[in-house]
């Protein structure tokens, strides 16, 4: 039987780097809905290409989330949030100098790619540094307290870099958090690799992307044109992929996803209240804040003090993350 070991003063600190990243993330997603309609202007953006930038960062999370987080555990979870982390600042300073909207289409994507290395590896970090069941709720509660705050803040921190900066300003609010994440991560953060993690199986790599990614843009086509040949075929297309994953990692022993975890309630109950809250909460702030500056004609600050009453409501109640059962972490 073994003892965990409490937290000392050097955890803390390191759960504060792995923190600020977090925070100025959510904001950076958030404040891009008040960017949107000067981006659009100044890019010459059409509808089509606002929505591929707004939707191309979750597309490429989305894809590629579950390959980083197995990833993590074979190559080092401190060396993957790193090589994240220097991949997001140098996306986010091309975002911000983006001349064409589809150089910013390609810059969020990266952006996208990289995002999805950062929670799961900052999870499984907080994981290895917090063995008491105690300590590591209360981490995993500033975490995700830290998304919450982001999301509030983030329209009046928008809103005030539009009315004194150009657009581009609003992408690099994440780069000073990531420089210090790797000036400060090495020392801080330690490393972990799952030695009893077999090799990657890359299969369930194309097979996880060939289903996500066709789903997505199916579902998102369909929200915008209706039901269409091409849309309908890459959703069916994508749910039959998906199958066969399913498949796959259940025949496996060492799976790209672990499905037992959705076997536990408070997991579920905590992935469809982030999920509910998501997509309702993205949809409302995107046309709100669209119609409050272009059909009122509100500065960006007017339009930002105009959201803040719907992004107070605690977003934090769809995002319980416990601590997982009988005091550990899976692997996966």
């Amino acid at each position: 039987m073994t003892t965990s070991t409490r937290a000392g003063r050097r955890e803390w600190v390191g759960l504060a780097v792995l923190a600020l990243p977090t925070l100025l993330v959510s904001l950076d997603v958030f404040v891009l809905v008040l960017a949107l309609p000067k981006l659009a202007v100044s890019l010459h953006a059409d509808g089509t290409e606002q929505l591929w930038i707004m939707d191309t960062y979750g597309f490429m999370v989305a894809g590629f989330m579950v390959t980083m987080g197995t990833l993590g555990d074979r190559i080092g979870r401190r060396k993957l949030l790193l090589v994240g982390a220097t991949a997001f600042g140098l996306a986010s300073v091309a975002a911000a100098f983006s001349t064409s909207a589809a150089m910013l289409i390609a810059a969020r994507a990266v952006l996208g790619i990289a995002g999805a290395t950062l929670a799961p590896s900052i999870l499984a970090l907080i994981g290895t540094m917090f063995t008491d069941a105690r300590q590591r709720a209360s981490a995993i509660g500033i975490w995700a307290g830290c998304f919450t705050v982001g999301a509030i803040i983030g329209p009046m921190v928008g809103g005030f870099l539009l009315e004194h900066f150009w657009w581009g300003s609003v992408f690099l609010l994440g780069v000073p958090a990531m420089v210090l994440l790797l000036v400060i991560g090495p020392k801080l953060l330690p490393e972990y690799r799952d030695e009893t993690a077999g090799r990657l199986d890359l299969p369930s790599v194309g097979l996880s992307l060939a289903a996500i990614l066709p789903a997505v843009y199916g579902v998102k086509e369909l929200a915008r044109d209706g039901v269409h040949p091409l849309p309908v075929t890459a959703l069916v297309a994508g749910i039959a992929v998906g199958y066969v994953f399913v498949k796959r990692q259940r025949t496996l022993d060492e799976p790209l996803l672990d499905l037992r975890l959705f076997a536990g309630k408070a997991f579920r109950t905590a992935l469809g209240g982030m999920l509910l809250f998501s997509m309702l909460g993205g949809t409302t702030m995107l046309f709100v804040a669209q119609f409050f500056q272009l059909s009122l004609h509100l500065s960006p600050v007017g339009a930002a003090l105009g959201l803040l009453p719907g992004m107070a409501l605690p977003p934090s109640a769809s995002s319980p993350l416990p601590c997982w059962p009988g005091g550990s972490r899976p692997a996966r």
